[in-house]
C-alpha cells in the first residue's frame, strides 16, 4: 500500500489493520464511518479481519446502521441516488472475493502490479480495488480522491499498471496533456456513459481503455471490453465476466445472476425469486454474447410520439466542439410530449449547439431548448444526477 508519502509493506499493512481489528466491537451492526481514504483503507481491512460489517459513507449521505446484519456480509454500499434516496447494498465476502477473481481473470492483475485508486473509497468502485489487490498480490496506490496534476505526477514516477476511471476523470487528464505510462495495461472506464469522441481522443493518445459496466449491487463490474471484442462502439462493455449470466428481460432491462450479486439491499427485497437481479439498465446482447448498454429505462423519452433515450443526444453533443459535458432532460409539453433539453458545458454557444444537432439526429430527437451551464451535476462517481438535472431545467426555462 502507497498513500501520500507512506509505504506499507504487505506484513506492516497486516499488522496496522490486525491492531486497529483489535480495537473494534465484535457486531453484526455495521461500523458506518466517513473519513480520508487512508482511514477508509484501514477500516475494510480491519472490519474484514473483525468479520464486522463495514459501511464507509459520503459525509454527505448518512447511513442508516441500527441494524443487525446477516451472517456473511462484508461491506455495505451506499447507492449513488442518482434516480431517488441512496440504498444499502450489502455485500457478502463470497460475493466481493468472486468479483475480485472474475475481474482479475479479465483484466490480469498480479504480485508485483500496481492499481493507482483515485475513486471514492465510498463507493463500490473504490472498495473493489482494495480487493482485487489484496487477492492479486498487487500493490495499490491510494490517492485522497482524484486531483488530475497529483494523478498525472504518479503515473509519471512510478510503474502504474491498473487505473480506475470515471469518463470526466480521463477527460481532464487528456485536457491536461498527461500522457499513459508505458507500464500501464489497463485503465478501467466506467460509472457514466463514455462518449465516442472521448474513447477515440484517448485512444489516439494511446490510453489502454476497458470501458465497463456493473454497479454497486454486483460487486463492482460484471462486464468488461477488451479489443478481442472488436471494435468499440457507444455503450458497448464487453462479453460478461467469468461466472456472471446476462440475460434480456421483454422490456429490454438487463437481468444479471452471478456469484457477485448482493444478499439484498439494507432495506430489504432486490433479487428475484429466480436469483436474477433486474436492473433498471437497458440493453442489447448480439450474437457473440457482447452487451451493449443503451441507457436507464427510467430516462426513456417520448418525443413527437417517438421513443428517444438521452443517451443518443449526449452521445451526439458530447462529439460537439467546444463543449465538455453535456446532458439531457425534458420539460412536460403539449405538443411533443418530453420537449427536449439539453444542458452544455464548455466553450460553445445554442446556435452551434443546434446546428450541430440538425446535421446529425432525427426530427424527434432534436433538443427543442439549449441551456448553457458552468457544469453538470454529477456525483462522485461521475454519474449524472438526473433529478438535479430536471430542476436545473425548470428553473433555466420558467
Amino acid at each position: 500500500m502507497l498513500a501520500g508519502n507512506r509505504s506499507y509493506s504487505r506484513t506492516a499493512w497486516l499488522e496496522e489493520a490486525t491492531f486497529l481489528a483489535d480495537r473494534i466491537a465484535s457486531s453484526r451492526r455495521p461500523l458506518a464511518m466517513a473519513g480520508s481514504a487512508l482511514d477508509l483503507a484501514r477500516h475494510a481491512f480491519a472490519c474484514s479481519l473483525k468479520r464486522r460489517p463495514f459501511w464507509p459513507v459520503d459525509r454527505s449521505i448518512p447511513a442508516a446502521a441500527d441494524s443487525e446484519l446477516p451472517e456473511g456480509i462484508s461491506l455495505v454500499i451506499s447507492t449513488s441516488g442518482s434516480e431517488g434516496e441512496p440504498r444499502g447494498v450489502m455485500l457478502a465476502d463470497t460475493a466481493l472475493d468472486a468479483a475480485a477473481a472474475a475481474a482479475n481473470r479479465r483484466l490480469p492483475l498480479a504480485a508485483g502490479d500496481l492499481w493507482l485508486a483515485c475513486l471514492p473509497l465510498c463507493h463500490i468502485g473504490g472498495q473493489s480495488i482494495l480487493w482485487r489487490c489484496t487477492r492479486a498480490g498487487a500493490a495499490v496506490l491510494l490517492h485522497e480522491g482524484f486531483v488530475a496534476s497529483a494523478v498525472s505526477a504518479d503515473l509519471a514516477r512510478l510503474p502504474v499498471t491498473h487505473l480506475s476511471l470515471v469518463p470526466a476523470m480521463l477527460a481532464r487528464l487528456l485536457d491536461a496533456g498527461t500522457p499513459p505510462p508505458a507500464t500501464l495495461r489497463h485503465v478501467m472506464v466506467g460509472g457514466a456513459a463514455l462518449a465516442p469522441a472521448l474513447f477515440e481522443r484517448a485512444s489516439a493518445a494511446g490510453w489502454p481503455l476497458n470501458p465497463s459496466y456493473g454497479m454497486s449491487e454486483t460487486a463492482a463490474q460484471v462486464a468488461t471490453w477488451t479489443p478481442r471484442d472488436g471494435p468499440w462502439r457507444a455503450g458497448l462493455a464487453g462479453r460478461p465476466l467469468p461466472g456472471c449470466e446476462i440475460a434480456l428481460r421483454a422490456d429490454g432491462r438487463i437481468r444479471i445472476r452471478s456469484p457477485q450479486l448482493m444478499a439484498g439491499y439494507v432495506s430489504g427485497g432486490g433479487i428475484d425469486p429466480d436469483g436474477w437481479l433486474t436492473t433498471g439498465d437497458l440493453g442489447e446482447i448480439d450474437a457473440a454474447g457482447r452487451l451493449t448498454v443503451t441507457g436507464r429505462a427510467d430516462d426513456m423519452l417520448i418525443s413527437g410520439g417517438r421513443n428517444v433515450h438521452p443517451a443518443e443526444i449526449e452521445a451526439c453533443l458530447a462529439a460537439c466542439p467546444g463543449v465538455r459535458d453535456a446532458a439531457v432532460s425534458a420539460l412536460p409539453d403539449p405538443v411533443w410530449g418530453d420537449l427536449i433539453v439539453a444542458l452544455v458545458a464548455g466553450d460553445t454557444t445554442e446556435q452551434q449547439i443546434n446546428a450541430w444537432c440538425r446535421d446529425r439526429l432525427s426530427g424527434h430527437a432534436l433538443p427543442r431548448r439549449v441551456v448553457i451551464v458552468d457544469a453538470l451535476p454529477r456525483g462522485k462517481s461521475g454519474k449524472l444526477q438526473r433529478a438535479a438535472l430536471r430542476k436545473l431545467v425548470r428553473e433555466a426555462l420558467r
